[in-house]
């Protein structure tokens, strides 16, 4: 029987810990066109697999269609994550090809090539419906947070810090708006929402609570996992 990668199974069960509560920020790495790195830090979402797939995670995470990030994506859509649970002293770096979900009223073709893309690919042709993912994603997400999704354009230039006090606070509930500037707000940061998609083909995993230290890698192969005990 197909089952979840190693890898997976030891990140479930340190998020699972007391300890790793509020373990979930990771910082994601991407380089630009001019082969320069950037990293940030982003929110755990969660983990999707095609049916009858466990073997083939993916992350799900969310973005803003217009951060620079999204560029850097387009010009080299292999990324990086490194998660560092404090908690129980563990670091996950999770490394692969990325696929960004967007409004289909947005144009953008953040498409990575290859095998890198198997589980994607297998979940598309299952018929699972991205759009929808997208939409119920966002409807999750605080009334607060969805208003980041609305202010200007990530990372352009404002005169002063006092202008951020004019953009809209918080989104009420789909079909709660009480004006058409709310309804229009929403419309707008729905738009702006996307999904990032990285398929991991490769982890690497340290724990540095236990003595010795462990490091542990997997690599993937087609569908199989291949691990390899390192030097921490």
């Amino acid at each position: 029987m197909v089952a979840a990668p190693n890898w997976l199974n030891a990140l479930s069960l340190a998020l699972a810990l007391p300890e790793n509560k509020s373990q979930r920020l990771y910082q994601l790495a991407t380089v630009d066109s001019k082969g320069l790195p950037h990293a940030r830090t982003v929110g755990y979402v969660d983990f999707l697999e095609p049916e009858d797939s466990p073997n083939l995670p993916i992350l799900l995470g969310m973005t803003d269609i217009r951060t620079p990030k999204v560029g850097q994506m387009r010009s080299q859509p292999y990324v990086e994550i490194c998660w560092w649970l404090s908690g129980s002293r563990e670091q996950f770096r999770i490394a692969g090809p990325l696929q960004v979900v967007a409004s289909p009223n947005v144009d953008v073709d953040v498409v990575p090539k290859g095998e890198g893309t198997l589980a994607i690919d297998k979940l598309t042709r299952q018929g699972f419906d991205w759009e929808t993912k997208r939409q119920e994603t966002f409807e999750r997400i605080p009334g607060p947070m969805k208003a980041t999704w609305c202010k200007p354009q990530p990372a352009s230039v404002i005169g002063s810090y006092d202008e951020g006090k004019t953009w809209p606070q918080t989104l009420a509930p789909v079909g709660e708006e009480q004006s058409e500037e709310e309804r229009q707000n929403r419309e707008t940061a729905l738009k702006n929402f996307a999904l990032t998609l990285i398929e991991p083909v490769e982890v690497d995993w340290v724990q540095v609570g236990t003595n010795p230290h462990r490091r542990t890698k997997f690599t993937r192969n087609g569908e199989e996992w291949l691990e390899e005990i390192l030097v921490p």
